[in-house]
């Protein structure tokens, strides 16, 4: 049975007004920013945000007041540093105040590891000493034949949204490049939702099963959606935004600035987000990937 939706109707059935949802689990490729948007624009309340790193993805649900928990390694935006809904959201409480919950790139996928197993935490010695131990998230010490170790809790999101280059429509997805903890993401959570740039048959990737790095009994939903990880990378088919990310920061400092910004590039429809972009800059940034995947060694 076919598993492939709209992007407005899989955000609708999936991600329900306080879900926890995980996104970038390949870190800085394969954002699925096409749903970041969707959500704004079906106004998704009470969210929490789980991820390690998801460029601006963050800050505009913050900005947009989507948010509620940040549960997350980093945050900000990778072109200007800091991100500004972010400063405002802790600094002033605008759109509202939002709580963090601080975890490195390896104790979230631990966290993510545990769930999967079923277990309510695993342990560690990488926090030893340091600062994050005093974090949200409830890391805690105990002490192991004498040694000393962390506790790092389960974390197991209600839905997880992964970026994939290609698709079947039952869900087998395959992923060229850095896969992040994808696998840990999908296995923890409850849901499933693969963001592709394009349908493969499912003949062709049976062909090659060992390629399959999502396999479709855990995925509910497939979207396929061109340009869905816009401004960050997809190996293959178009390199990182970096120009875009600046603007976005530049005129993000200011509350007004992000509210033009979103009237602007959020708009009604991921069409609208294409048709705003322009055939020339996407036919560039896709030219710049190719380009380089030549000059790889």
């Amino acid at each position: 049975m076919s598993k492939l939706m709209a992007l407005e109707d899989a955000v609708h059935e999936f991600i329900l007004d306080g879900s926890s949802v995980f996104i970038g689990a390949a870190h800085e490729a394969l954002i699925p920013f096409a749903v970041v948007y969707e959500l704004i624009r079906q106004r998704k309340k009470h969210l929490t945000f789980c991820g390690p790193i998801s460029d601006v993805a963050c800050d505009l649900l913050i900005g947009a007041g989507n948010i509620d928990v940040v549960k997350v390694a980093w945050a900000g935006n990778v072109s200007g540093g800091l991100g500004h809904n972010i400063r405002r959201s802790q600094e002033r409480g605008i759109p509202h105040a939002v709580t963090f919950y601080d975890y490195s790139n390896y104790t979230m996928a631990l966290a993510l590891h545990a769930a999967q197993m079923g277990l309510p935490f695993l342990p560690t010695r990488t926090l030893l000493g340091s600062d994050l131990l005093k974090s949200r998230v409830g890391y805690e010490l105990f002490t192991w034949h004498g040694e000393l170790l962390v506790a790092v809790p389960a974390l197991k999101p209600h839905v997880a949204i992964v970026g994939a280059q290609r698709a079947d429509i039952n869900g087998n997805a395959v992923i060229d490049g850095p896969r992040g903890m994808t696998h840990e993401a999908v296995m923890a959570s409850q849901h499933v939702i693969v963001v592709c740039e394009e349908i493969a048959s499912t003949e062709d990737l049976e062909r090659n099963s060992w390629q399959i790095h999502v396999p479709s009994f855990i995925v509910d939903a497939v979207v396929c959606v061109p340009f869905a990880f816009h401004p960050s990378p997809c190996l293959g088919y178009y390199g990182r935004d970096t120009a875009f990310l600046g603007d976005y920061h530049q005129q993000t400092r200011s509350l007004e600035g992000f509210q033009r910004w979103m009237d602007r590039w959020v708009g009604n429809s991921h069409d609208d987000y294409i048709a705003q972009l322009g055939t020339r800059r996407l036919a560039t940034l896709s030219a710049q990937e190719k380009e380089g995947l030549l000059q790889w060694p």
